[in-house]
């Protein structure tokens, strides 16, 4: 067995980074986490700023919001995954970054599929990201990330599941609306199921987003979920069970490569 624990915070951001950080010390207190994930917008809520607003409150990757992530994951001797809104070169990237309990930064994604639907356009407040998560170890587990919205894109998730990935971490800031509750499950269910792996996903939670983080398993099973409200959890995975799903449903040897190209796919 290949057994890990994986540590979800699920709360609400808001557009002070103190007054976050505030609520992270609160609700943070890992116990057997190996891993910990934040949903997106860790340093703060974008609905409640304007493009510019949020160009002056983002910063780089080494800038104070930052180092204090780095200071939980050296205390508590964890992994962390958060999103900041990092600035670079004149350019705001929606980014998930893992901070190490060496005190460093180890991998960062940003995100590709920018949220512009709903009468939403993220586009406004960042560049897209063009390359695919690095792919990481922890525990002898293969993970990588996506965010959010790029879960409706299934390209990314079966490239992941190609490379070896075996856990995809999922920070999201779903945002309330008819049926998106149901719409966020069926994804991640699919996702799982038709790659054969795990679905992390650590969601905001607020009066504008749904909460409902999630683990499902290689079945597309949802195995643990947060529900509603601010809170952190953990639950221990046996990435193991990947490759017993695999042997009796081998849908990434069973697919038809050789016509998918010819197709221009």
């Amino acid at each position: 067995m290949r057994e890990i624990n994986i540590g979800i915070l699920q709360f609400g951001s808001v557009a002070d980074k103190e007054k976050t950080l505030e609520k992270i010390d609160l609700l943070l207190k890992p116990k057997k986490a190996d891993i910990i994930v934040m949903p997106e917008y860790t340093m703060g809520n974008p609905l409640d700023m304007s493009p510019d607003k949020l160009s002056k409150y983002a910063e780089d990757i080494q800038g104070s919001f930052s180092k204090k992530i780095l200071k939980y994951t050296v205390e508590y001797g964890v992994p962390i995954i958060a999103g900041i809104f990092e600035k670079t070169g004149g350019n705001v990237y929606n980014t998930a970054v893992r901070y190490s309990p060496n005190g460093d930064i180890e991998c960062m994604y940003r995100k590709i599929h920018l949220f512009d639907a709903y009468g939403y356009r993220e586009t406004e407040y960042f560049k897209a990201g063009v390359k695919p998560s690095k792919i990481f170890d922890v525990k002898n587990v293969k993970f990588s990330i996506a965010i959010c919205f790029d879960i409706r894109f299934p390209e990314l998730f079966r490239y992941y599941s190609l490379n070896a990935v075996e856990v995809i971490l999922l920070p999201s800031g779903w945002i309330r609306g008819p049926m998106k509750e149901e719409t966020l499950r069926f994804l991640a269910r699919a996702r799982s199921h038709e790659n054969i792996v795990y679905m992390v996903l650590a969601v905001q939670y607020g009066k504008e987003y749904t909460g409902r983080s999630m683990i499902v398993d290689p079945l597309g099973t949802v195995v643990h979920e947060l529900g509603i409200g601010e809170k952190y959890s953990e639950y221990t995975i046996d990435a193991d069970e990947i490759y017993k799903v695999r042997g009796f449903l081998p849908l990434l040897s069973l697919r038809r490569g050789d016509l998918y190209k010819k197709w221009g796919l």
